[in-house]
């Protein structure tokens, strides 16, 4: 029985060991600078945990223990994994937005990888039939049209059905500041880019999210979850994301701008998808002679294949040099550059886009969760108002939310 006790304890302390040494890679890149660990370079707090068991992962290229993918690191610390689930732009990061994403074996691991973003969202009970544990680890950036939180229920429902535990390995939340915009309260704007009854924006962790639907009961089951924090963390710190989450979030400007420029998507105007500069510009033909900032979109594999307005010069606003800091400050989205596209838009009957579920639904309702802020546009009413009429739904969501938060405001 020593010889057993003597053995594990070594063992502990060479995962122990491993782990230090990751962390010391982590804390010298550059989003460390403040100290922050995400979940998943704390491997010492789960290592031991996940040590015989069958392991899938929910991962994508943001899924990282230092600066190597997770998948690898912890497979080279003796973890069994026995398959993938990658959610939208795959596994690897490198499928373009929307794209439908096949089943496929890793070229490096020859790991089964399962798309959650091609013929099934919601892993099947004989996906999961041999694995023990799920592992969820991808880096959100706050918005309710990101669809990494869709795919965190899609998993948690999966997982509940079939009494299987989720490990979550939490990470900051960049946009973690701001909760905004109208609250998404009528079942006809569920869609993939929002199935939540949640704010545009909704300053939560993944982690925090996962207790959110836990405890309010979107789930037909409660899924067990155990959550790996993240240290040193609090979500008005600013965090640098040590590694791009989506093709088209390539910079940490676009990044934060996101939540404001994301609205874009549902109008006539092209968020710089298409470019190398995506959301981080805003434009279209038509503003030609209003704007002197142009650029062309063009088809970029990766990336977006069919950018709106594609090999067409576009013009309007240069947003790259904008200071985030405006934003932290308002602790709110920036609504003003809708405001002013649409008023200097001449063709406003085509502002906004035809719908993709209904003729009576359009693609930016869709994406807003609501009819309320296109009507508001179109009739004139002043940003305040706008504003003032969101507050009833956020102040109802701040309250709820507040059961679930991990970290302080």
């Amino acid at each position: 029985m020593m010889r057993f006790t003597s053995i594990l304890f070594l063992t502990l302390l060479a995962i122990s060991s491993d782990c230090t040494a990751q962390n010391k890679s982590l804390n010298q890149s550059k989003s460390s600078k403040s100290g922050i660990t995400t979940g998943a370079d704390q491997t010492e707090k789960y290592l031991p945990y996940l040590k015989g068991k069958r392991i899938g992962m929910v991962v994508n290229q943001s899924s990282i223990i230092g600066n190597k993918s997770s998948v690898d690191s912890l497979m080279s610390l003796g973890i069994k994994i026995v398959k993938v689930f990658g959610p939208e732009h795959g596994f690897r990061g490198n499928a373009s937005n929307g794209a439908v994403v096949a089943d496929e074996k890793d070229a490096k691991t020859g790991l089964p990888i399962i798309s959650l973003y091609g013929r099934n969202e919601k892993p099947t009970k004989k996906q999961l039939a041999d694995i023990d544990i799920m592992v969820f680890d991808l880096q959100d950036v706050g918005c309710r049209y990101y669809t990494n939180i869709n795919t965190l229920e899609y998993v948690m429902d999966a997982c509940a059905e079939n009494n299987k535990e989720l490990l979550i390995l939490d990470r900051p939340n960049p946009n973690g500041y701001v909760v905004d915009g109208p609250v998404m309260t009528e079942d006809k704007y569920k869609s993939a880019i929002g199935i939540h009854y949640t704010p545009m924006t909704h300053g939560m962790t993944i982690g925090e999210f996962a207790q959110y639907l836990n405890g309010e009961g979107y789930l037909k089951k409660k899924c067990k979850i155990n959550i790996i924090k993240v240290a040193n963390y609090g979500r008005d710190m600013p965090y640098v994301l040590p590694i791009h989450p989506s093709p088209n979030l390539n910079t940490q400007q676009a990044v934060m701008l996101f939540p404001s420029l994301c609205m874009f998507e549902g109008t006539a105007i092209n968020e710089g998808r298409g470019t190398y500069m995506p959301f981080t510009i805003l434009g279209a033909p038509a503003l030609n002679g209003k704007y002197s900032f142009s650029y062309k979109p063009i088809s970029i594999p990766g990336m977006s294949e069919s950018p709106r307005h594609k090999d067409a010069v576009c013009y309007g606003l240069d947003l790259r040099k904008y200071d985030i800091n405006n934003l932290r400050k308002s602790r709110q989205i920036n609504l003003a550059w809708l405001i002013e596209l649409y008023n200097a838009y001449p063709d406003k009957a085509n502002f906004f886009t035809p719908g993709r579920v209904s003729q009576d639904i359009s693609a930016f309702d869709l994406r807003i969760g609501t009819d309320q802020l296109r009507k508001q546009i179109i009739a004139g009413v002043s940003e305040a108002d706008i504003r003032k009429s969101w507050e009833p739904g956020l102040q109802k969501f701040k309250a709820i939310r507040k059961k679930y938060l991990i970290y302080p405001d």
